[in-house]
């Protein structure tokens, strides 16, 4: 199989460290990219993590943008929330053909996740299930309930969960969406910790920017020191409350919020509404025995030269190694 060259441990972020290393942090696990990745065969599994909302709208081309030139990664996991009623599987297909095909999907209304393999590695799937999770109703918008969708799948002996999720809007809203991230996972995910390897979830999780106005954080953002605004996260405070992502890591938030922009442009909110900027769009992971499985992450960025929706795509390189004898 496809993998990556390890390399060594290079965490910069205060936030906490690299899988695998102890830490006192309670929160989420924040760790640095290992950007040079040259899928050799120095692990043993390399996944592409890709989730969006399209805001009602995708196309072949954005998809091959999504998807990349390099396809030599194993595994292309794409959530997508907001999805259109079009055939969004058909259109993936053929812009993941020639080098992937598509092993499972699942879809609740709007929210999507599709699973693809290498050609031909059909034999290296051993269980493969699909599940939905609602969580109330469809915010005032017919097909956009909230909720999640998930992909559970024994693929050449790892034993893997991906969820792709879309929580409730607005800043106000914190609590709401930490009742439904624990209600998901306790529907998805109670039943078979001791033989889950790696869990993934992705989506739009909607959480805000915390107790900053909209004009600092534009001016934060157009300077590039977006990195002043992480500590005001409102994922990543309520995970250092330990409500929510216990034992999860993610990338640094290197790259701009994702949310809102004006279709079309990558200009952030010029509607009445004026909304401020936040990274709703994430990818978090967690592995369940660190002593025998390390996963290193080889990329957590947004694509910005998609301009199709309101959001920007975010894209994470995943790539696991056993470590045991």
């Amino acid at each position: 199989m496809c993998g990556c060259i390890r390399f060594s441990d290079n965490n910069k972020t205060p936030i906490a460290s690299l899988v695998g290393k102890n830490s006192s942090h309670e929160g989420i696990k924040t760790i640095e990219a290992v950007k040079s990745c040259s899928f050799s065969r120095k692990s043993d599994l390399c996944i592409r993590i890709i989730t969006w909302n399209t805001n009602g709208k995708v196309s072949y081309e954005d998809f091959v943008e999504l998807v990349g030139e390099d396809r030599k990664f194993d595994l292309l996991v794409v959530g997508l929330q907001e999805a259109p009623k079009t055939n969004v599987a058909q259109i993936l297909q053929t812009a993941t053909s020639p080098t992937h095909e598509l092993l499972g999907k699942a879809k609740l209304q709007s929210i999507h996740i599709y699973l693809f393999g290498p050609k031909n590695s059909q034999t290296l799937v051993k269980e493969i299930k699909a599940e939905r999770h609602s969580v109330g109703g469809c915010g005032g918008l017919i097909g956009r309930k909230k909720g999640a969708v998930a992909i559970r799948i024994n693929f050449d002996d790892f034993k893997m969960v991906f969820i792709s999720c879309h929580l409730s809007a607005h800043a106000k809203k914190v609590d709401q969406r930490n009742r439904e991230l624990r209600h998901i996972s306790k529907s998805v995910l109670s039943r078979d910790k001791s033989t889950r390897d790696l869990t993934v979830w992705l989506g739009d999780l909607n959480y805000r920017i915390q107790d900053v106005s909209n004009r600092p954080v534009r001016s934060l953002i157009h300077k590039q020191l977006q990195s002043v605004l992480v500590s005001k996260d409102q994922l990543l405070q309520e995970a250092e409350r330990g409500e929510i992502f216990k034992g999860y890591s993610e990338g640094t938030l290197g790259f701009k919020p994702t949310y809102k922009y004006d279709v079309g442009s990558s200009d952030y909110d010029t509607s009445n509404k004026v909304r401020v900027p936040a990274w709703t769009d994430r990818i978090l992971f967690k592995i369940q025995d660190t002593n025998n499985l390390r996963a290193t992450l080889h990329s957590y960025d947004s694509i910005d030269q998609i301009y199709g929706s309101d959001h920007k795509p975010v894209r994470a390189d995943l790539c696991l190694k056993w470590i045991h004898n």
